[in-house]
């Protein structure tokens, strides 16, 4: 049994789009911005983690 995707109508489409960018506002508000040191060690793990697979 082939599943099939219907094309959501235009406005449908509209709202579920403004849906969707209310949510992600709604995150990015309830979420505050890391402090400067967690984002720093993040960074520097990330860039270790690279080195480990390049090298």
């Amino acid at each position: 049994m082939a599943l099939t995707l219907q094309r959501l109508d235009p406005d449908r489409r509209r709202r579920r789009l403004r849906l969707l960018a209310a949510l992600a506002d709604a995150k990015a508000v309830r979420d505050p911005v890391p402090p400067r040191r967690v984002r720093a060690d993040r960074l520097r793990q990330l860039v270790a983690r690279r080195r480990r697979l390049v090298g």
